[in-house]
């Protein structure tokens, strides 16, 4: 079995600090045998963030940039709820939404940006989870997407 942490430092990837709450809520909610439900996570990281509409001021790149960080993000959540992400034993699901123009369709190729990121730490056993990608008029904050996910441990 890989590394996570390796394959992130191979890839070049460090996780953010969790980010911060926007409401009354846990980010991370265990339930079941050893499940995990992630709440949605945007993309900002630091003072980074990617604000606006795909298929109006945003192209495909940036919207998969921002789930890209959103990705980045739950897991920084899940990172800090387990202590360790190797002792996650699959993502189950992945849910998108995607602040879209009225005749964008792209989303599924937005949320791509999040799901490569997990396909490339954990691998097709571990990180090919099921997914919907839905586009949505209005986002908190304006910002490009937001992303949940349920996740199996061990």
């Amino acid at each position: 079995m890989a590394d996570v942490y390796a394959k992130m430092k191979e890839l070049g990837v460090t996780l953010p600090e969790p980010p911060a709450k926007g409401g009354i809520y846990t980010p991370v909610q265990e339930f079941g045998d050893k499940l995990l439900y992630c709440s949605g996570c945007g993309p900002a990281i630091g003072e980074e963030n990617v604000i606006g509409t795909l298929g109006k001021d945003l192209t495909v790149e940036d919207g998969q940039k921002a789930a890209r960080n959103c990705a980045l993000n739950l897991l920084a959540n899940l990172h800090d709820k387990l202590g360790d992400l190797n002792r996650i034993k699959r993502f189950v699901k992945v849910l998108g939404f995607v602040r879209s123009a009225d005749d964008f369709q792209q989303q599924p190729q937005v949320i791509n940006g999040g799901s490569q990121l997990i396909l490339d730490l954990f691998g097709e056993e571990k990180g090919l989870p099921a997914r919907t990608a839905i586009g949505t008029n209005a986002t908190p904050g304006g910002i490009a997407c937001e992303i949940e996910v349920l996740v199996e441990y061990e």
